[in-house]
């Protein structure tokens, strides 16, 4: 089992930035990538970015390219979201997590935290 706890979200506004953290434990040595989703009211929850554990490739939604940077620190087995430049549709809850397969790229993810809000005012 993982166990992921997120932190950072808030209220911004429009064209700020804010950082989140994932910090995991457990049994984290297994990992293969990590990633952050976010779900608005009323919508679908959808794929924002993720990082392979080991080699550190990363992956963006064309909604935030340039916008937000995923990062990670191996040591602390935290993932973080760098997001810059935010908007009022950036406004959701962002989840973050972890999958243990190589299909990182496949949005299908075996744990989850619980959420942190993020919202940004107009």
């Amino acid at each position: 089992q993982v166990q992921l706890v997120e932190s950072g979200g808030g209220l911004v506004q429009a064209g700020g930035s804010l950082r989140l953290s994932c910090v995991a434990s457990g049994r984290t040595f297994s990992t293969y990538a990590r990633a952050w989703f976010r779900q608005a009211p009323g919508k679908e929850r959808e794929f924002v970015a993720a990082i392979t554990w080991s080699l550190g490739r990363t992956n963006y939604a064309d909604s935030v390219k340039g916008r937000f940077t995923i990062s990670r620190d191996n040591a602390k087995n935290t993932v973080y979201l760098q997001m810059n430049s935010l908007k009022p549709e950036d406004t959701a809850v962002y989840y973050c997590a972890a999958v243990m397969s190589t299909q990182w790229l496949s949005k299908s993810y075996d744990y989850w935290g619980q959420g942190t809000q993020v919202t940004v005012s107009s």
